[in-house]
């Protein structure tokens, strides 16, 4: 369980990871560019199917995504059932 514990608290932290950085302004040949795309690239995977589930929340003329937030806290309730 202490391997399956430790890649559920990693990809957490890869998550939240990718949500601090998309509001981040640079282009993509930036450093920080370049470690969002590579977290896009590993996180989208599993946020793509909840954003289907999902619509953005509408705050008058924004809209928030929550897939992130849905899937930390499943990520953490997985991870509190196994660990």
């Amino acid at each position: 369980m202490g391997i399956v514990c430790l890649v559920l608290r990693a990809y957490t932290l890869v998550v939240f990871a990718r949500v601090v950085l998309e509001w981040i302004p640079v282009g993509d040949e930036h450093p920080v560019g370049r470690a969002r795309s590579l977290l896009r690239l590993v996180t989208q995977p599993v946020l793509a199917p909840l954003r289907a589930l999902l619509p953005p929340v509408r705050l008058g003329s924004v809209a928030v995504d929550l897939s992130p937030l849905v899937l930390i806290l499943g990520l953490n309730l997985l991870a509190q059932f196994l660990c």
